[in-house]
């Protein structure tokens, strides 16, 4: 367990499941730094993200990381009380970079280690703009790797129940393959949606998979997408298509969202991941969020994506509740489940 820290501890946040080296510095929920390094245009010429290049680069950036964030904050090194880490879920050899230096730092400044979850991180994220989360909440996680309906309760001390996941694709991963199919570039995503912009999203009616009352599955759906390009004549309407595509997905992310809410009587909606800097579904949510009178929390979109803010958030939520210590070995678990914000896996 180790010794009980004050409340409103500094707790430094180091990320690195992916290709996003980030770190960032909160006490008492409130950001004071943060720096994110991301290699995203050393895997651009392969179409996705190449472990062993995002590892290299989390080697390189992770001290230069360290050093801006507390710069950035204006606070010593000396000043951190705990360091949070991601343990999982994400990439083996990116998260181990990740841990060991947290280790590195716990060891040399003498103070706790905590293994954070990926996705409990994610939804912590929307605290550092909004505020403590109410007793109940439903969540909608939507990542390049990850869609998931959730139950929550106090982060940092209620069991995560899931009400609903993606049973093949996740949101991001389909708007990244859809996105390579129409010539965008990588990542998909962003560039997906600029190309939606342009479009009109009900030029073509592609299919909402129904998978159970809170599932979902995006791989129909990029397939269907797939045969209307290659049965197309002439120039494709890539814009028609993507802001097509796009609204097919928001559609059912905000419409399993809602019921999620309405059914279990909950009054407020956390949307949280990578997918949730996408204005549409930010815009599609809020609507159907305002008519059934549920109030809607998403991050700002710098938040959305993967960042140290956000592990260093539910660091210090956990810190705050009296959270045990991560045993000293601690390691990386890549496909880790989300059931609590805590993940200590030890080889």
């Amino acid at each position: 367990m180790g010794t009980a820290l004050p409340p409103g501890a500094l707790v430094l946040g180091i990320e690195s499941s992916c290709d996003e080296t980030g770190v960032g510095l909160v006490a008492g929920g409130k950001l004071l730094g943060e720096c994110t390094a991301t290699s995203m245009d050393a895997h651009a010429r392969f179409g996705g993200i190449v472990p062993e290049v995002a590892a290299r680069a989390h080697l390189e950036s992770m001290v230069p990381a360290v050093r801006t964030a507390l710069k950035r904050a204006g606070i010593d090194k000396s000043d951190v009380e705990a360091v949070a880490v991601t343990a999982g879920p994400g990439l083996a050899t990116a998260l181990t970079v990740g841990i060991a230096a947290a280790k590195a730092y716990a060891i040399a400044l003498g103070v706790p280690l905590i293994g954070v979850h990926h996705l409990a991180g994610h939804v912590a994220a929307d605290t550092l703009d909004h505020g403590p989360l109410p007793e109940r909440s439903v969540g909608l996680v939507v990542s390049g790797g990850h869609t998931s309906l959730l139950m929550l309760g106090d982060l940092a001390r209620d069991p995560i129940t899931h009400l609903g996941d993606t049973a093949d694709d996740a949101a991001g991963e389909a708007f990244d393959k859809v996105a390579r199919l129409l010539g965008l570039g990588y990542p998909g995503g962003p560039a997906l949606s600029k190309a939606a912009l342009d479009g009109d999203p009900d030029a073509i009616r592609f299919p909402r998979a129904n998978v159970g009352k809170y599932g979902f599955s995006f791989s129909g759906l990029k397939s269907a997408v797939a045969r209307w390009v290659e049965a197309a004549e002439g120039p494709l309407p890539v814009a028609d298509i993507a802001a097509s595509f796009q609204e097919a997905v928001c559609d059912v992310l905000t419409a399993k969202a809602v019921a999620a809410c309405t059914d279990h009587g909950v009054d407020t909606l956390v949307i949280a991941g990578g997918v949730a800097a996408n204005r549409r579904l930010r815009d599609l949510a809020e609507a159907r969020c305002a008519e059934r009178g549920i109030t809607l929390r998403v991050p700002a979109p710098r938040l959305c994506t993967d960042n140290g803010a956000m592990i260093a958030a539910v660091g210090s939520m956990l810190v705050d509740a009296g959270a045990p210590w991560a045993p000293p070995g601690l390691s990386a678990d890549s496909s880790a489940p989300l059931t609590a914000a805590a993940l200590h896996p030890v080889r």
